[in-house]
C-alpha cells in the first residue's frame, strides 16, 4: 500500500495530500504555539483554495477531494459519488442540480471549479462497451470467440434472459429537467453564469465552442486583442475586464489543461541523490521547504533539507522586492545554494544562499 500511495502522489499530489491533515505535513516550527481552532480554519481555507484553483474532474475525483471544493461538504460530496455510481458519469455541469442537497446557492459556488473532461467520458464509455461484450460472450450459447469476432457453430438458440428489474435510483431530485448533452464549456474554468458572455466573445472573434483550446482560436483572440483593448472588448460583451480575462484563459487553454503544469520545478543536480553524494563547495538548486526565525530549510533532492542560516541570507543576495520582507525567503521559492558542510551521522546540511531564482 505505501508503494501505491507514493505512485498516486506522483500522478496527482493534490488528490493524495488532501487525505492528510495539513498540520501533519510540517507547516512550521511554531504551529503548536497558535490557537488550534484558528490554525485549522486557516489551513482548511488554504486547502480549499488550492483545490478550487486547480479544479476537479467530477467523474474521477474522490469523495475526499470533493469535500474541499468551495460550496461542498462531506454530505454533498457523498451524494455526488452515490449519484455517479447509480446513474453513470456526469455529462455536463447542469446534472449536478439533480444531486440531493445541491441547491442553487451551492451550485453557484462549486460549478466553476468542477470540470467535465470528455476524455474521461470516452474512457468510461469504452469500459462499458468492453464490459457488455464480455457479458455477451459468456451468455451466448453455441458461439465461440475467435480473433475478436463471434462465429456461430450451431443453430441452438440461447434461452430468453429475464428482464432485469429497474435499478434503484440514487439520491436525486424529481421534477428537475436538465440537458444530457455535452457542453464543451464545461471542461473550462469558465463559470456557467458567464457562458453567454463567452458565446458573445466567440462570435466577435469568429470562433465556436468546438474550437476551444485550438491554435486557430488562440490566433483569432490574439489578433482581436491587437485591434481592441481589453476594456473595449469587455464593454462590447457586457462584462468587466477581469471576467473577460478569465473567459479568454478558459477558451484558449488546451483541453485537459492543468495550471500546475506551469509551475516551475527545482532542477536537482544529476548524480546527487543522497547526503553521501554531497561535497563541500558544490553549487546546487533547490526549493525552500520551510522557514524559521533562524533561517530557511531547502530541499536539494537528497532526502534531507539543508539549512540556510539567517546570517547567510543577506540583502545583496535577494531581489530588490524581497529586501524589506521580515522573512526574506518563503516556502516554494527556487534558490541557488552552495554546500558549506555535511554531517551524515546527524543528518544535517549547511548551505549558503547564492541567489534567488526567478
Amino acid at each position: 500500500m505505501p508503494t501505491v500511495s507514493i505512485g498516486r502522489r506522483v500522478q496527482d499530489p493534490l488528490a493524495e495530500l488532501v487525505k492528510i491533515d495539513p498540520k501533519h505535513i510540517g507547516i512550521g516550527t511554531y504551529q503548536h504555539d497558535v490557537s488550534a481552532g484558528a490554525l485549522k480554519a486557516a489551513l482548511d481555507g488554504v486547502v480549499q483554495e488550492c483545490v478550487s484553483f486547480v479544479g476537479v474532474d467530477i467523474n474521477i475525483c474522490s469523495e475526499m477531494l470533493m469535500r474541499h471544493v468551495a460550496g461542498l461538504n462531506v454530505g454533498r460530496a457523498r451524494n455526488i459519488v452515490e449519484w455517479r455510481e447509480q446513474n453513470g458519469p456526469f455529462k455536463n455541469r447542469e446534472q449536478l442540480k439533480l444531486v440531493k442537497g445541491m441547491g442553487p446557492k451551492t451550485y453557484q459556488q462549486c460549478a466553476g471549479f468542477i470540470r467535465i473532461n470528455p476524455q474521461t467520458l470516452n474512457r468510461y464509455t469504452l469500459s462499458c462497451i468492453y464490459r457488455d461484450v464480455n457479458l455477451h460472450r459468456h451468455n451466448c450459447i453455441g458461439q465461440k470467440w475467435f480473433q475478436g469476432a463471434f462465429v456461430r457453430t450451431s443453430t441452438q438458440h440461447a434461452p430468453a434472459v429475464p428482464e432485469k428489474p429497474a435499478a434503484k435510483r440514487g439520491k436525486g431530485k424529481a421534477g428537475i429537467t436538465v440537458p444530457t448533452s455535452l457542453n464543451p464549456l464545461d471542461q473550462t474554468c469558465i463559470h456557467p453564469e458567464s457562458y453567454h458572455v463567452a458565446q458573445r466573445f466567440l462570435s466577435i472573434v469568429g470562433g465556436t465552442v468546438d474550437h476551444i483550446g485550438s491554435t486557430g482560436l488562440q490566433q483569432r483572440v490574439e489578433n482581436r486583442l491587437k485591434m481592441s483593448s481589453m476594456e473595449e472588448l469587455a464593454q462590447s460583451v457586457d462584462t468587466i475586464p477581469e471576467t473577460l480575462k478569465l473567459i479568454i484563459d478558459g477558451l484558449t487553454q488546451p483541453p485537459g489543461f492543468d495550471i500546475r503544469q506551469n509551475f516551475g520545478q527545482a532542477d536537482f543536480k544529476r548524480g546527487v541523490v543522497s547526503m553521501s553524494d554531497l561535497r563541500v563547495g558544490a553549487v546546487l538548486t533547490g526549493r525552500v521547504d520551510n522557514t524559521a526565525l533562524f533561517g530557511a530549510f531547502v530541499d536539494i533532492g537528497v532526502g534531507r533539507s539543508g539549512l540556510i542560516h539567517k546570517s547567510n541570507i543577506t540583502p545583496d543576495k535577494l531581489p530588490v522586492s524581497q529586501r524589506r520582507r521580515s522573512l526574506a525567503l518563503g516556502p516554494g521559492e527556487r534558490v541557488e545554494v552552495r554546500v558549506l558542510n555535511v554531517d551524515v551521522q546527524r543528518g544535517r546540511i549547511g548551505l549558503d544562499l547564492i541567489r534567488v531564482l526567478q
